[in-house]
């Protein structure tokens, strides 16, 4: 069996195992793994984020869609939002994961695609020995002295090792794309209700002239597939309500997401997780990509620091993560899981609270940024809902 040797072997060619790969000094050796045959396809997310995230990652503007209009649906109410001041940003995935790739190309990177990670072991020298199976080259093995667990909610690495489980709760979504004809190119629609029920649905405007209409449910708090959600969507006809029509032939988008509580544990030793494997998605929408880019980035700044001889570095990853993620992703999962299981009439309630906000307020919702104000506003709402049952 052939037997490959580097520094730091990265677990998925996705947006964090990429921007780790960009951000480690050209002097570290470094292979990534990836088991598609191609850097952005299939798809697997919607690709919603923000233009001013975008913009302070240095990310093209030809690789987005600008919207600055969002609506939210329930079954009988609606509002309608400007974010003018902070808008929306529907990635072009594909294209933008092709150019994250080309940040991190250079000799002393390896990519190998259609390459599936089949198990990692600690060797007695404390290096790591990871078995890969590639659909061109066969079977082979890589020798490493760090490995980076960019793998998605499979947790590859962690899970191969016994330091870490695979989410058993997970977001699962799915997505028609189709022409956009007469749909505005600056305006986003998120709509929850009998629609979408045990998750929430989306349409978004793409910058090559497409929409991507999708459901997202949580899993196994329903055990509705999404693509069920979807063709009951379909057949309830209220996509003529969105101002948007759906042709009989339209291309599908499918992907998974972990919905847990946050953990700050990221490293075991030379053994480091990334992106979605460390459940960096936001717990209100699941938004990743950007998220994955940013820490992904951090990651490899720190770890390449840390092979260079510091070694508060890795540490300091954790605990970086930890006082961005820990409180605001606490609250949004304790959200995430009242939500999941509202009743249609419930939704119209919430949307009604939802237009009491500035819009300011409302994205600071979205993005899981909670301030004290919305934490304080949120139990005492809960609390009253509580005492009205008694009384």
């Amino acid at each position: 069996m052939t037997l490959l040797n580097c520094d730091v072997l990265i677990v998925g060619g996705g947006p964090a195992g990429l921007s780790v790969a960009s951000s480690l000094p050209k002097s570290v050796h470094c292979v990534i793994v990836h088991q598609d045959k191609e850097i952005g396809k299939p798809v697997r997310t919607s690709g919603g984020t923000w233009v001013k995230d975008m913009d302070a990652l240095a990310i093209p503007n030809h690789l987005y869609q600008v919207v600055n209009q969002l609506d939210f649906y329930s079954d009988n109410s609606e509002v309608c939002f400007d974010i003018s001041h902070d808008k929306l940003a529907i990635l072009d995935v594909t294209a933008l994961y092709q150019y994250l790739e080309t940040l991190s190309d250079h000799p002393n990177r390896q990519l190998f695609l259609g390459a599936k990670f089949i198990a990692a072991r600690q060797d007695a020298d404390s290096l790591y020995t990871s078995n890969i199976r590639s659909r061109e080259k066969g079977d082979f093995s890589i020798r490493s002295k760090f490995i980076i667990d960019a793998s998605g909610w499979h947790c590859s690495v962690l899970e191969s090792l016994n330091l870490a489980r695979k989410a058993e709760r997970l977001g699962v979504g799915f997505e028609y794309e189709f022409p956009r004809k007469d749909f505005p190119e600056n305006r986003a629609i998120l709509f929850v209700g009998s629609s979408a029920l045990h998750g929430y649905g989306w349409v978004f405007p793409t910058n090559y002239d497409t929409i991507r209409l999708g459901v997202g449910v949580v899993n196994p708090d329903t055990d509705l597939s999404p693509r069920a959600v979807m063709n009951s969507f379909v057949e309830s006809g209220d996509a003529k309500r969105f101002g948007i029509e759906i042709p009989e032939k339209c291309e599908v988008n499918a992907g998974v997401i972990p919905s847990i509580a946050y953990d700050e544990k990221l490293v075991y030793g030379t053994v480091i997780r990334t992106g979605d494997s460390a459940n960096f998605a936001t717990p209100t929408v699941g938004e990743g990509i950007r998220i994955a880019i940013e820490y992904g980035r951090l990651l490899g700044r720190e770890l390449g620091a840390f092979i260079q001889g510091d070694k508060k570095a890795l540490s300091r990853y954790e605990s970086t993560c930890s006082k961005v993620f820990k409180q605001d992703y606490k609250f949004g999962f304790m959200m995430n899981t009242r939500i999941a299981g509202y009743p249609a009439e419930r939704w119209d309630k919430s949307l009604k609270r939802l237009a009491r906000l500035t819009a300011v307020e409302m994205t600071q919702l979205v993005r899981s940024h909670f301030s004290l104000k919305m934490v304080l506003r949120t139990i005492w709402l809960s609390v009253l809902g509580k005492f009205k049952k008694q009384v």
